[in-house]
């Protein structure tokens, strides 16, 4: 049963390491299932004849390796993404060290190699992971180490014990032993990897890869087709999460502003205005200050943790003023877009500072200040426009009998809204859409509700522009943040106040089209949901996008403590820089010989490393027997079961002459006597020092009587002895 026991916990181990590799896209389905094959036939070959000798091991570790090379080097895996390949090429090579040692017949060094494997295998996967599921695969791969590690020892012990047919004497400190091993490896765990884990920020990308489904959401370049946000509303993916930290409870509605576009084709909208883009640095205090403040402001602070997308939008509530994040330059364009460089496979995360405060109603309807020079492309129309469309536009207003521009802009967003029907079908067509989706259509979705508010304003001398980005998304209650998908893509308009200098959003998408922002569904299932989307955000947070900035938000709620905070944050960016430059020396991105020296270096910490901590094993161990004879010296009744019969029987057989060797055991020395009531004493002793056992009344009465019945014994023996010896004396 413990040999199954420990062939079931070891190659957990390496299936562990294996899941972890799947989930991180490291390896493809079919190596998946190619190495799942061979551990299961490892499995129904061990300790069987058909298990591969060491030496035929060897002979294919060495054909495997040019054939790995050349996978390698010349990316034979076609399937495998270009950023990935060199990862699964190393996934490879691992997964068939791996394989081949599975199938060999095995020592204690095979099974050390093989648990050095595994744990290559999640060192491996962490890097490549951008997926929650890696840490199911980690939980798993923790216990079954642990379990294989115990399970080792105990095997080791064993054998060793075997041989010297002392394993009823060393039952008791195999397990004390074990139990050790089990608590320190879990201490070591929590006091360091977790601190070390949170106390360093990534470095470079999060994560080798990844995407949403291409990593492209349409709507956030310079120009758009109508018909194009209808086609990602289609989509279930997380476009990006994002928690409000400051101010939630005086944010009327949410809703994520992304581009803007000012220019209206018929077909569409763009920027008319593409080559103007204001560049802001870094502040002392690592702000990015891309506007001002209002005489009174309101200020919403939010944490986004954006997916990979090839856009380069920074997404926030309306009017950011200020970001924070890993990003060297923003840019911000004439219509207030905020934008970065940034790999389209890179999770990563910032904070956004908007300024929600707005003029009031009172105000906005007071203002009629004309317009100027500058915001005439706000108002411009395609020469062929549709005419209906204007006299529409004119029909709504008189019908309302606004008289100014807020009221007029009130008058068409609530006509959109009450008398069109919301679809994501796509029935508009035709050179003028839009005027299909007035006069014949009627329905459509939030892209050309926008667009025919903006449009039909503009036929009134009202400045507008369309403003694609998301609504609020799906409030996860458990992780505190709104999770925003692909289908909470939306369009909306911006109309301007010259007086206020302020551009007001209004919606007129119908209500079925603004169904955004609800609580995570109820009932069981939901609350499964919840808690596995929480999870993710877990993971997302302080694994893929953990980065320093994240790091001193969360160092921040700690504690208040900045003398330590600062110190923390100094010595985690001096270690980041030197890792980083580690890495590029490795790479070989400094010639041939920097590659060299560095990797022998480190190969050399690494043996100094260890040989450190045997070293501290060693003197630890002398240290733990050292105290264990103090206990026993200064504490005997506390240290060890009451025992006192088995002393009594070694001090009178000491008186005697009967003196245990230290080559022996308690039973080898009763055995050598051929003393029955030794005998059965020691085996007594035995039950009580190791088994844990307390003798009972009737035991206890029995074993005094051995005892008396001992010493009458060497007595006897003792007379005869000297009977003998004065016979001897006297012949």
């Amino acid at each position: 049963m413990f040999q199954r026991f420990f062939l079931f916990s070891s190659y957990a181990v390496v299936f562990s390491g294996f899941l972890a590799l799947y989930f991180s896209d490291g390896i493809s389905t079919p190596i998946a299932l190619l190495f799942l094959a061979v551990l299961i036939l490892a499995w129904s070959i061990e300790d069987t004849d058909w298990a591969l000798s060491e030496r035929t091991a060897t002979i294919l570790i060495l054909l495997f390796i040019p054939i790995l090379y050349l996978d390698w080097r010349y990316q034979i895996s076609l399937s495998v993404p270009r950023e990935t390949a060199a990862a699964s090429s190393l996934a490879k090579t691992i997964l068939c060290l791996a394989a081949i040692k599975l199938l060999q017949r095995k020592a204690n060094r095979d099974w050390i190699f093989i648990y050095l494997i595994s744990f290559f295998e999640i060192l491996l996967s962490a890097g490549m992971s951008i997926s929650p599921l890696f840490v199911v695969s980690m939980l798993f791969y923790l216990f079954f180490m642990i379990c294989s590690i115990i399970a080792f020892e105990i095997k080791r012990t064993r054998d060793r014990v075997a041989k010297e047919k002392k394993l009823r004497e060393v039952e008791r400190p195999i397990r004390l032993r074990l139990s050790t091993v089990a608590a320190v490896l879990l201490v070591l765990i929590l006091l360091f990897a977790v601190p070390l884990f949170f106390l360093f920020p990534r470095v470079g990308g999060a994560g080798i890869g990844g995407g949403l489904g291409g990593g492209v959401v349409s709507g956030f370049s310079d120009s758009i087709r109508l018909g194009e946000i209808a086609r990602v509303q289609q989509s279930d993916e997380i476009v990006m999460r994002v928690r409000i930290e400051e101010g939630k409870e005086t944010v009327k509605e949410i809703k994520w502003r992304g581009m803007a576009l000012d220019y209206f084709t018929n077909l569409g909208w763009q920027k008319s205005r593409k080559d103007y883009s204001e560049p802001f640095v870094r502040t002392e205090r690592d702000f990015f200050i891309v506007d001002g403040f209002n005489k009174t402001p309101n200020l919403v602070t939010q944490t986004v943790y954006l997916e990979p997308l090839d856009v380069p939008i920074l997404f926030a509530l309306s009017r950011p003023v200020a970001f924070q994040g890993g990003f060297k330059l923003i840019n911000k364009d004439i219509e207030g877009a905020i934008m970065v460089v940034r790999s389209g496979s890179e999770r990563f995360s910032y904070k956004a500072f908007s300024d929600i405060s707005s003029p009031s109603v009172e105000s906005l309807r007071k203002d009629n200040s004309p317009y100027t020079l500058g915001t005439a492309r706000y108002l411009q129309l395609p020469a062929n426009l549709d005419p209906r469309i204007a006299r529409l536009a004119a029909e709504i207003i008189s019908r309302s009998g606004a008289s100014n521009r807020y009221d007029k802009a009130k008058a068409i967003e609530e006509y959109l809204q009450n008398n069109f029907g919301y679809t994501l079908n796509l029935r508009a067509s035709g050179e003028q859409p839009l005027a299909d989706f007035l006069f014949n259509v009627r329905e459509g979705h939030c892209e050309y509700f926008a667009t025919a508010m903006a449009v039909m304003l503009r036929t009134q001398g009202i400045a507008t522009r369309v403003v694609t980005g998301f609504q609020a998304g799906e409030y996860n209650p458990t992780a505190d943040v709104y999770i925003v998908r692909q289908r909470n893509a939306h369009a909306w308009v911006e109309v301007y106040f010259p007086k206020e200098n302020a551009w007001i959003a209004f919606d007129p998408t119908p209500a079925a089209g603004r169904v955004s922002g609800g609580v995570s569904e109820s009932g069981i299932l939901g609350r499964v949901r919840s808690y596995f989307d929480a999870l993710e955000t877990f993971w997302v947070q302080y694994v893929i996008a953990y980065d320093n900035q994240e790091q001193k938000s969360l160092i921040g709620r700690i504690g208040n403590q900045r003398n330590l905070q600062n110190n923390l944050l100094i010595w985690g960016k001096k270690i980041n820089e030197y890792v980083e430059e580690w890495w590029k020396n490795l790479k070989g991105e400094r010639g041939f010989r920097t590659s060299v020296w560095t990797a022998t270096k480190t190969f050399s910490l690494i043996l100094l490393a260890v040989a450190f901590v045997w070293l501290l094993e060693l003197a630890l161990k002398n240290i733990r027997l050292l105290i264990e004879r103090l206990r026993l010296r200064f504490f005997p009744d506390r240290a060890l079961p009451r025992v006192e019969f088995y002393e009594k029987m070694v001090k009178l057989l000491a008186e005697k002459g009967y003196v245990r060797q230290d080559s022996q055991t308690p039973l080898e020395f009763a055995y050598s006597l051929n003393i029955p009531e030794v005998t059965e004493l020691t085996e007594k002793y035995n039950q009580v020092r190791f088994g844990n056992k307390q003798l009972s009344e009737a035991e206890t009465i029995n074993v005094e009587a051995l005892l008396e019945k001992l010493q009458e014994k060497l007595l006897r023996k003792e007379e005869s002895f000297l009977v003998e010896s004065k016979a001897i004396r006297n012949s």
